[in-house]
């Protein structure tokens, strides 16, 4: 293996910059379409499944491949399959923008989330590998945030692009504004990043895990997503039965693989089991309200894009608020507990917003249910930076790509399973009703998202009570 060489802060902080500029590009847009879906509908046509669909093809063939891309990247170059994977995400991008009809979209957003999945892992290997151990800590910091105010700055970025309609665009705008952003992120790459990073060549790819990876996870969504369209056929439960066998039958099948999909070293760790498990929990219930309050206040109540997307402010500013004291002091000093207090809150917060849509019904107003999102914004913003932490925070360089993968496959499928599933149990209980019946479906959403973080609140006692440290990093690198 070709040992990693750090570079002196002057070139390592800029490798910094490019990273964050690739994820917040990719977690933008995992959120963007959100907001925008009745807008795609409107003009391109298609089902209630159409949205789902525009959703999670994106996060599903993104979770699909970033698992098995955090692997070649450890062996075939990180600043590589870096730059293919952003030039990818760019002309995939420009796809989505141009798409004449619904198939092509979302046989775009599929191409552009596996563009996306080549590149993500490999941006925290490279940090991980350029960066000092006594300066990893503070390097790592930016993730967290990044990750939290990209999910819910998706909506208001899509509803100000929306509002100016820019050349007549209207909703296209929302990917095309990628292009300009790719291409220079990639221009920034090819003289920042370092040309070798921690690569082994020795390495190679379990093309049996990988093809069982792909099968589990299309049984799963595919029912979830048409089960509900369909009235619930045998197939759908069969196939997601199906799933879970070849998920077991993965495991058994990792443990005998002379070149294993993911390292198992880090299944060793408590700390990247749990949080795992814990993030997943945590995005499916974050992501599914998210995509329920969209639909309520403009398919429900008829507002536009722009008043949907201000209505969102205080959610995201009670996220950054809490993201920032999260990362500057509770997430080290805490640990477990700060998330455990996240969840509670958050989760008060959402019954909190069941009680307003309950008496306010179809007379809601920004103003009305801004304190509830404040305060669920907040709570979910405690969570973001200790479940980075516990998760990546003592991988050595050499499990650096398939952790990262492995952390952004769980969030991404997690979103794909909270659209499937909560975008389900809303449009089943509103049916083709007018704004009333819309109501009681983003109660019902919002009252199954506040007992998935009183579960995940409850999941937090499988991590260990402290965070890793940077000397733990650097110590288990060196071994």
């Amino acid at each position: 293996m070709t040992a990693p060489t750090t570079l002196p802060l002057r070139r390592a902080v800029p490798v910094l910059v490019v990273v964050l500029i690739a994820d917040l590009m990719d977690l933008l847009d995992a959120t963007i379409a959100n907001l925008a879906g009745p807008s795609i509908r409107a003009d391109l046509g298609g089902d209630e499944t159409t949205l789902q669909w525009v959703l999670a093809a994106y996060t599903t063939t993104l979770a699909i491949g970033l698992v098995t891309s955090g692997r070649l990247g450890d062996i075939l170059g990180r600043r590589r399959l870096f730059l293919a994977g952003m030039a990818g995400f760019t002309l995939a991008s420009l796809a989505c923008g141009l798409a004449p009809g619904v198939a092509w979209l979302i046989t775009a957003r599929a191409v552009q989330g596996l563009a996306g999945a080549v590149m993500i892992p490999q941006g925290f290997a490279l940090i991980k590998v350029v960066f000092p151990p006594d300066r990893l800590r503070t390097a790592l910091i930016p993730f967290g945030p990044i990750m939290g105010l990209g999910t819910v700055a998706g909506p208001i970025l899509a509803g100000w692009l929306l509002h100016l309609d820019l050349f007549g665009s209207q909703w296209r705008a929302i990917f095309l504004v990628n292009v300009p952003i790719g291409v220079l992120t990639v221009v920034l790459g090819l003289f920042l990043l370092p040309k070798r990073a921690g690569e082994d060549s020795g390495l190679r790819v379990d093309l049996v895990g990988v093809a069982m990876l792909i099968l589990a996870s299309s049984l799963l969504i595919v029912p979830l997503v048409e089960g509900r369209e369909h009235g619930w056929p045998a197939w759908s439960f069969a196939m997601i039965v199906a799933a879970v066998l070849v998920v077991v039958l993965f495991a058994r099948w990792e443990r005998r693989s002379v070149n294993p999909v993911l390292p198992p070293s880090l299944f060793a760790r408590r700390s990247f089991v749990a949080g795992l498990v814990i993030t997943g929990c945590f995005f499916a219930s974050f992501t599914g309200f998210q995509l329920a309050v969209n639909l309520l206040l403009q398919l429900g109540l008829g507002w536009t894009p722009l008043n949907t997307g201000i209505a969102l402010i205080p959610w995201a500013v009670g996220t950054a608020a809490a993201i920032g004291l999260s990362g500057a002091v509770l997430a080290e000093r805490f640990g477990r507990g700060s998330m455990r207090a996240g969840l509670g809150i958050a989760a008060a917060g959402l019954l909190g917003l069941w009680w307003i849509l309950d008496h306010a019904g179809e007379h809601l107003g920004a103003w009305t249910i801004a304190p509830a999102l404040l305060v669920v914004g907040f709570g979910s913003g405690l969570v973001f930076v200790p479940s980075f932490d516990y998760i990546l925070g003592d991988a050595t360089v050499d499990e650096a790509g398939a952790g990262s993968g492995m952390l952004n496959a769980v969030q991404q499928f997690a979103n794909a399973i909270g659209v499937a599933a909560l975008g389900t149990v809303f449009f089943a209980r509103a049916g083709t009703g007018g704004p009333a019946d819309v109501v009681a479906a983003t109660r019902l959403v919002v009252l199954v998202a506040a007992v998935l973080y009183v579960i995940t609140l409850l999941l937090v006692g499988l991590l260990p009570k402290h965070i890793g440290t940077a000397e733990q990093t650097a110590g288990s690198t060196s071994r």
